[in-house]
Formats: C-alpha cells, structure tokens, sequence
C-alpha cells in the first residue's frame, strides 16, 4: 500500500510541475505579467506564430505608445519565456 501511496503523489506532483511550466510559457498569459493593468484595458492577444507574439490594441493612439515601449516588452517576455522572439502589434477590435 505504501508503495502506491508514493507513487501516486510522485506522479501528482509532476504533473502539477508540469502544468505550473505549461501555463508559464502560454502566450496568451504572459500578457498579464508584461503588461500594467492599465494597459492590458486595451490589448488582447491575437496570436503566436515562429516565436511572434501578435497583440491586437484598440485605438491608434495606444498603438503608438505600444510601440514606442516594444523592446521593453520584448525583454520582459524574454525574461518569463524562452518562446517569444518578437512582438507585433496590429490595430484591432477587443472583445
């Protein structure tokens, strides 16, 4: 029985590990922790392709802020992700 007990919680705690690196390295959740509050008001995630990060914004005016703050996005994500390479932002409708 003991045997079964060990193996049981070894196998939880490797998939509770292996879904805490999961979630680090979804795009689409990086946002929260690149982003301020205030910022993440006007962005949504549109899609990851090739290590690209695409983010929709929704006014032209927070277009430009955003990339005028790219490489600082850029390195944040590169902190929290080995996946992203770059960030692209496109205007958007955000739903």
């Amino acid at each position: 029985m003991d045997t079964i007990k060990n193996t049981v919680a070894h196998v939880m705690r490797s998939l509770q590990a292996k879904s805490a690196i999961a979630a680090r390295d979804n795009p689409e959740e990086l946002l929260k922790e690149i982003f301020s509050n205030k910022e993440l008001a006007h962005v949504q995630f549109n899609y990851f392709k090739k290590g690209v990060l695409h983010i929709k914004v929704d006014s032209s005016s927070w277009l430009y802020y955003f990339n005028i703050h790219k490489n600082e996005a850029i390195e944040a994500a590169g902190k929290k992700s080995t996946l992203i390479k770059d960030i692209r932002f496109r205007l958007g409708e955000i739903t």
